[in-house]
């Protein structure tokens, strides 16, 4: 409840969340992996086992018009400002365009939320559109990336493919760049 709980960090999204509503929302990532073959990973620093939050990818079938799969993250409050959320989301990323052969990913920000625009920014996402979401009173931003706009690497790939062996757990080496701040299960 560290994550889902505080309400800075949920500020941007449905604001802080019961326990029963945590469970039903991990019931329904796992229920995704088995439908689309991926999900959330959970994020613990490598120097403990406390779980700092989650990145992962979420399917939305209908952004504009269209089906879409989105990076998404929440991270503790506490590890804020330390570059985790762009590092995990690198991963994420390449997870996606280079194992999954995603297409298109999108990150879907609330145009106030400066940090999350600087972390799109950051991972090579532009701003294409604004969407307003069901239930929302002002709409949100929507970055993309397409694989065209990030060519694949061979050893980059062959690093997803060794951290990204099974579905919902990924352990990263200290070989890895991103290693020094996550494991993700």
């Amino acid at each position: 409840m560290r994550v889902f709980g505080d309400t800075e960090v949920m500020h941007f999204g449905d604001g802080v969340q019961t326990k029963e509503s945590v469970d039903n929302w991990l019931r329904a990532c796992l229920e995704n992996y088995q439908t689309w073959g991926f999900g959330p990973y959970a994020a613990l620093e490598q120097s403990g086992e406390q779980v700092i939050g989650y990145c992962g990818l979420f399917y939305f079938p209908d952004i504009n018009g269209r089906p879409e799969v989105e990076i998404g993250y929440r991270l503790a409050r506490s590890t804020w400002g330390q570059g985790y959320a762009t590092e995990a989301s690198c991963l994420v990323r390449d997870y996606a365009l280079d194992i999954l052969n995603i297409k298109r990913l999108i990150a879907i920000i609330d145009p106030s939320n400066a940090a999350s625009i600087r972390v799109a920014e950051k991972i090579g996402m532009r701003y294409e559109a604004d969407v307003m979401l069901e239930g929302y009173s002002h709409p949100d931003h929507v970055y993309v990336i397409e694989s065209g706009d990030f060519p694949s690497q061979g050893a980059r790939k062959q690093q997803n493919r060794m951290a990204f062996n099974d579905p919902g757990y990924i352990l990263l080496s200290e070989r890895r760049p991103f290693a020094r701040h996550f494991i993700f299960k």
